[in-house]
C-alpha cells in the first residue's frame, strides 16, 4: 500500500549533493538554491530594462491623476 522509499542523490544547480528519502528511483536535478539564487542572498539587481518607466513618465506624466491614499 505505501510506496517503497529509497536514497536517491539530489544535486542544486550550484554543485552541492545530498542523499534523501525519494519514491523515485533516479537522482533528481534542482535548479533554484537558497544559498547561492541571488533573490535568496539579496544580490538581486533591479533593472529598469530599456528605461520603460522614464518613457512612460514622458509620455503620461503630466495627463496621469495620482490617487491619494488615506485622505478624507
Amino acid at each position: 500500500m505505501h510506496p517503497e522509499y529509497t536514497e536517491v542523490s539530489a544535486k542544486w544547480s550550484c554543485g552541492i549533493v545530498l542523499t534523501i528519502n525519494s519514491v523515485l528511483q533516479e537522482g533528481i536535478s534542482i535548479d533554484v538554491c537558497s544559498r547561492c539564487h541571488p533573490f535568496y542572498t539579496g544580490k538581486q539587481k533591479s533593472l529598469d530594462a530599456g528605461g520603460r518607466v522614464e518613457r512612460y513618465r514622458k509620455r503620461f506624466g503630466s495627463s496621469v491623476k495620482t490617487m491619494e491614499v488615506g485622505g478624507s
